[in-house]
C-alpha cells in the first residue's frame, strides 16, 4: 500500500471532499501500482527517445491502442539489443502515472525481442522435457580426469574465443595439447555441424589421446545461442563418451548445453582455467614434494649413519684382519715350500735310479764293449743274412761313428 495515498483511497467520495489535481493523480497512481505491480505486454515500439540521461522513453502500440512507457537507466543496461522504432518487443513492468502531467504509463523493468520471447518459451519447454527425462541429473555427470593433457575444442576456428582459450593454456600450462574441431556456432546448419564434430571427437579420441571436450562460443542474443539450445545437440552431448565442458556465452548466458554438459564454465576463458593446472601452483607443489623428499632422505641417511657407527664398533679393523691373514698365508707358504722340496728330492732320487737302470739296458753300453749294430740304408736293423744280398750297402753303427760297407758274399 502506498503511504502517500489517503485511507479512503478504495472508496473515494468526490461529492464530500474536493481533491487537488496532485492528490487525484497520486491516488490514481497508487491504485495502478498496487493493482498492476507486474504485467507483461507485447507490442511495437514507436516514438522512441534515447536522451543523454540514459533513460529510454517510448510508446508501445498494437493495431488499436497504445501506451507510453519509460525504462530507466538502471534497468535498460541489462537489455542485450538496441531498441528501434518498429521493433516488436515483450516488456515486463508495472503501471503507474506520471503525476506531473497525469500521463498513464508503463514503467518497464525488462525488455526482450518478441522473437526472443518465443525462443524463451521453447527453451523453457525443452528444459522441462529433458529435466523429466533425467538428462540433467547429477548422477549422469561424468567426472573430469584428474589431469587433463589433451582437449578437443569444438568451436569456431576464427575469432576471439579460440584465441582466448589457447592464450590461457599457454599462460597456465603450455604442455596442454589442443585440437580444434571447427564448427559454425550460429546460424543455419550450425547444430548439425556441432553434432558431427562431437561424433568425430568420439571416433578419434583414442587415436589422439583426447581427455575432454570443450564446447565453446562467445556471447550473443538468445537467437544467436539457438544451436546450443537444440534438442539434438543436447542429446549428442549427453551421449558423448568423453566428459563435455560447456562454455557458451557470458556468465549470465544459460543454454540447454550448459545443463546437459558434465561441467559448465561461465566463459570460454574460465573453462580453460578450470581444465589447466597453474604452472606456479605446479612448481610450488613440486618444490614442496622435493623438500619433503630431501627431509626424508636426510632422516634416512642419519639413521643409516647411526647404524654404520654401531656396526663399526663391532667390526675389527681391516688392517688387523689383513695382518692376521698375511701371517697365516706366510706360514702356509713355508709349509708348501718345504713339502715341494721334499717332493722334488724324492722325484730326483727316483729319476736317478731310473737313469741308472736305463743305462744298464741301453744298447749304447753294448756298443761300448766293441759291438756294433748293422742296418740297411733305410734304417732297418739286420738280424739275419737273408735280409741282404751281395752288392747291398749296409751301415754299421759303432760306439763312436758309423761304417758304410758293401756286401761281397753271403754265408749262411
Amino acid at each position: 500500500m502506498n503511504p502517500d495515498i489517503p485511507a479512503f483511497q478504495h472508496a473515494p467520495d468526490p461529492g464530500n471532499r474536493v481533491l487537488s489535481v496532485s492528490s487525484l493523480n497520486r491516488l490514481a497512481r497508487g491504485l495502478l501500482e498496487d493493482c498492476f505491480a507486474s504485467v507483461t505486454v507485447e507490442g511495437e515500439i514507436s516514438n522512441l527517445a534515447l536522451p543523454g540521461s540514459g533513460h529510454w522513453y517510448l510508446t508501445l502500440k498494437d493495431d488499436s491502442a497504445q501506451i507510453r512507457c519509460a525504462m530507466f537507466r538502471n534497468r535498460n543496461t541489462s537489455v542485450r539489443f538496441r531498441p528501434a522504432n518498429g521493433m516488436q518487443v515483450v516488456v515486463r513492468g508495472k503501471l503507474s502515472i506520471y503525476e506531473g502531467r497525469g500521463d498513464y504509463q508503463l514503467i518497464v523493468d525488462s525488455m526482450q525481442d518478441a522473437g526472443a520471447g518465443a525462443l524463451q518459451r521453447a527453451f523453457d519447454e525443452l528444459k522441462q522435457k529433458l529435466t523429466h527425462e533425467g538428462l540433467f541429473d547429477a548422477t549422469q555427470k561424468r567426472p573430469l580426469p584428474t589431469q587433463v593433457r589433451h582437449v578437443a575444442v569444438v568451436t569456431s576456428p576464427t575469432g576471439a574465443v579460440i584465441r582466448d582459450i589457447i592464450s590461457v593454456f599457454q599462460r597456465r600450462y603450455p604442455a596442454m595439447r589442443v585440437t580444434v574441431f571447427p564448427v559454425p556456432v550460429q546460424g543455419q546448419g550450425s547444430a548439425p555441424a556441432i553434432i558431427q564434430a562431437l561424433h568425430n571427437v568420439e571416433r578419434r579420441h583414442q587415436e589422439l589421446g583426447i581427455d575432454v571436450v570443450l564446447l565453446a562460443r562467445g556471447g550473443g542474443s538468445l537467437e544467436d545461442m539457438q544451436s546450443f539450445n537444440d534438442e539434438s545437440v543436447a542429446r549428442a552431448i549427453h551421449a558423448c563418451a568423453l566428459p563435455v565442458v560447456s562454455a557458451v556465452g557470458h556468465e549470465t548466458d544459460i543454454t540447454i548445453a550448459d545443463f546437459v554438459a558434465d561441467l559448465r564454465a561461465p566463459t570460454p576463458s574460465a573453462a580453460a582455467e578450470l581444465l589447466s593446472p597453474d604452472q606456479a601452483q605446479l612448481r610450488a607443489t613440486l618444490q614442496y614434494q622435493q623438500n619433503k623428499l630431501m627431509r626424508l632422505m636426510q632422516a634416512l641417511l642419519n639413521q643409516r649413519s647411526q647404524q654404520l657407527d654401531w656396526l663399526r664398533k663391532r667390526l675389527q679393523h681391516p688392517g688387523r684382519r689383513l695382518q692376521e691373514k698375511s701371517q697365516a698365508l706366510t706360514q702356509f707358504d713355508n709349509r708348501l715350500q718345504r713339502a715341494m722340496l721334499r717332493f722334488l728330492e724324492q722325484r730326483r732320487a727316483s729319476l736317478q735310479m731310473l737313469a741308472r737302470n736305463l743305462e744298464n739296458i741301453s744298447p749304447l753300453q753294448t756298443l761300448q764293449r766293441g759291438y756294433s749294430i748293422t742296418r740297411t740304408p733305410d734304417g732297418k736293423v739286420i738280424n739275419t743274412s737273408s735280409q741282404v744280398k751281395a752288392g747291398d750297402d749296409i751301415i754299421s753303427s759303432l760306439a763312436s761313428g758309423q761304417i758304410v760297407s758293401t756286401v761281397k758274399e753271403i754265408k749262411a
